[in-house]
């Protein structure tokens, strides 16, 4: 199915082209970003949002572990989450919408971690060090990215600090990824590849709905999630990163490598296996602030000590889609016969091959009837449109051990 097709088959009402009708009508730069409509009423919960942004890929780089890919879109609104949460608007002369997918090449699991970008050109530095926002949206699923301004069109090398890993380290992840590494990839800004790009409405008796956009799948870019299928390829930002059909083309001669010309291919989704399908006893699934909270016990020994003999792993993860929720704080507390064994302990923010990305923790022997309370507080990745007024306000969720 062509990406036309499978966004009606999603409910797209119509297609407009944001930036580039206007200025063909007249209207200069600063007259063409504007932010797209926002849902009136939305729910404390996901929702669908107005419409969807194509996107666009300038390339890849690896050094044989860590790898990224560079893609861009339309300017657009986010929110942060940083105690309050705060809308960060279009300004007039932002360039685009600059992501970064990160992930671990020998596992094929995007990371949580640490990272930063610097833009150059001709050697220098254009706008100094910049931090990318931890984000999550809708069809990309999480990532990093940010507004950027740029002074002019021509060519440019993005510079990305990636690692080490935010998170503790089993399994596979063990002993890796633990320093920092630089990788570089050269694109070519041009205004007319972001004017062209084009937003997607939604029907309207649709807008505010209680689901989501289905997730990206990097493996066939082409003309999908908000890309148009344009020579640079494609993608729509409801069309960058799951496993549902999107169309994605990369950004044809500007992906980067490591040293030694090696391509990583396209990035994973950042969605999680179905919890049912991982190792362990899965002891339920509960919601909270629309959020999804999993409990799984297992006695795996790289998880233990010689004093704890079971190993508690909580997944908190968006309704719709399986994405992970990194960066949130949550404790544990565990009742037996009306006396409390442990209280509000807190949970490490962990990742792992076969666990994948989780929070967990070590405990004594766990018994049948055993009551686990687990707390949660609001993860602080950056949202868009469509999960900005979810995932607050938990309240404390429960599971009993058979």
């Amino acid at each position: 199915m062509n990406r036309r097709g499978f966004l009606r088959g999603t409910a797209v009402a119509g297609t407009v082209g944001v930036a580039g009708c206007l200025e063909r009508l007249g209207f200069e730069e600063r007259s063409a970003w504007s932010n797209p409509p926002l849902v009136e009423n939305r729910p404390d919960a996901v929702y669908l949002p107005a419409g969807m942004e194509e996107m666009n890929t300038y390339g890849r780089a690896t050094d044989g572990e860590y790898a990224v890919e560079l893609s861009y879109t339309i300017p657009h609104r986010f929110w942060i989450i940083a105690g309050e949460t705060e809308q960060v608007d279009v300004k007039p002369d932002d360039s685009m919408h600059l992501m970064m997918t990160v992930w671990d090449v020998e596992t094929d699991t995007v990371l949580p971690v640490n990272i930063g970008l610097e833009i150059l050109r001709d050697g220098d530095s254009v706008g100094g060090q910049l931090t990318p926002w931890a984000m999550l949206s809708q069809r990309m699923g999480f990532h990093y990215g940010d507004n950027i301004e740029l002074p002019d069109e021509g060519e440019y090398t993005a510079r990305v600090q990636v690692g080490p890993i935010d998170a503790a380290q089993t399994g596979a992840f063990a002993d890796r990824l633990d320093s920092a590494t630089t990788l570089e990839i050269d694109f070519e800004f041009n205004r007319s590849d972001i004017h062209d790009l084009e937003f997607d409405l939604i029907d309207e008796d649709r807008r505010g709905n209680r689901e989501a956009l289905p997730l990206m799948d990097h493996g066939e870019h082409g003309d999908g999630d908000g890309d148009d299928g344009s020579d640079h390829g494609g993608h729509n930002e409801s069309d960058h990163g799951g496993h549902n059909g999107s169309d994605h083309d990369e950004h044809d001669g500007h992906g980067g490598s490591d040293g030694g010309g090696h391509d990583p291919g396209h990035p994973p989704t950042s969605a999680g296996p179905p919890v049912e399908e991982l190792p362990g006893e899965l002891l339920g699934t509960e919601h909270s602030a629309d959020a999804k909270l999993s409990a799984i016990v297992t006695d795996v020994d790289r998880f233990t000590t010689s004093d704890e003999s079971a190993y508690l792993a909580l997944y908190l993860r968006t309704p719709y889609n399986d994405v992970s929720l990194p960066f949130a704080s949550l404790d544990a507390t565990v009742d037996r016969d009306g006396s409390t064994v442990l209280e509000d302990e807190p949970l490490t923010e962990t990742v792992d091959h076969e666990f994948v990305h989780h929070y967990g923790i070590g405990l004594d022997a766990l018994e049948s009837g055993d009551e686990i309370t687990a707390s949660v507080d609001t993860p602080t990745v950056s949202r868009h449109d469509g999960y900005e007024t979810a995932f607050f306000d938990f309240e404390d969720v429960s599971f009993e051990v058979p």
